[in-house]
């Protein structure tokens, strides 16, 4: 009998990217990561606590690299929002899952408080600067998931760059405004609106 395959964290959330790749989420399944590692459903729980925490793990992967603080808040800004577009566009079936899963972890938290931090050096104030980053990121996410699930295929690939630009625009904007509006006003509806 030969020896068990040896695996690790970073395996199996690889061998889980592959197979949410292939089969989508709903195809993610532990027995199904196993298979593609060669070892028993068990040996994963070595690794991952469970099916939730490979999910963590899995947006963790899929999370851009924070840029250097030295660069000023619109090129950091900008850059996680073009990274992330391209990481939808390479993992399109598993990207849903930065829009479904809280910022649960060390990792998320860490970018989540990136954009906080180059809202804040925008010249948002705090509370501002919270607001913003829930909205821009909601934004950017929505953006490229749409894209990503084939949305905007009827547009040229120019047309999505152009309209990705005018989205990046238009946070530049509500940004150099000062950012949402905070308070118990914010929240009332607009007339006219049917809210």
């Amino acid at each position: 009998m030969g020896r068990p395959a040896q695996i690790s964290r970073s395996a199996v959330v690889a061998a889980a990217m592959a197979v949410a790749d292939e089969h989508g989420l709903a195809g993610l399944t532990m027995p199904a990561v196993a298979a593609r590692l060669g070892v028993t459903t068990m040996a994963l729980y070595r690794h991952v606590a469970s099916k939730d925490d490979l999910l963590d793990a899995l947006v963790e992967a899929l999370l851009p690299p924070l840029p250097p603080e030295q660069a000023s808040w619109r090129e950091r800004l900008g850059a996680m929002a073009a990274a992330i577009r391209d990481t939808a566009a390479r993992h399109p079936a598993i990207f849903p899952l930065l829009l479904q899963r809280p910022a649960a972890t060390e990792r998320s938290r860490e970018i989540r408080d990136g954009v906080v931090a180059a809202l804040r050096q925008a010249g948002l104030a705090p509370d501002r600067a919270a607001r913003a980053e829930r909205l821009i990121s909601t934004a950017v996410l929505g953006y490229a998931a749409g894209e990503a699930a084939g949305r905007f295929d009827h547009h040229d690939r120019h047309v999505r760059d152009e309209d990705f630009a005018c989205l990046l625009a238009a946070i530049d904007t509500l940004i150099e405004g000062g950012g949402p509006a905070s308070g118990p006003a914010a929240g009332r509806a607009v007339p006219g609106s049917g809210g």
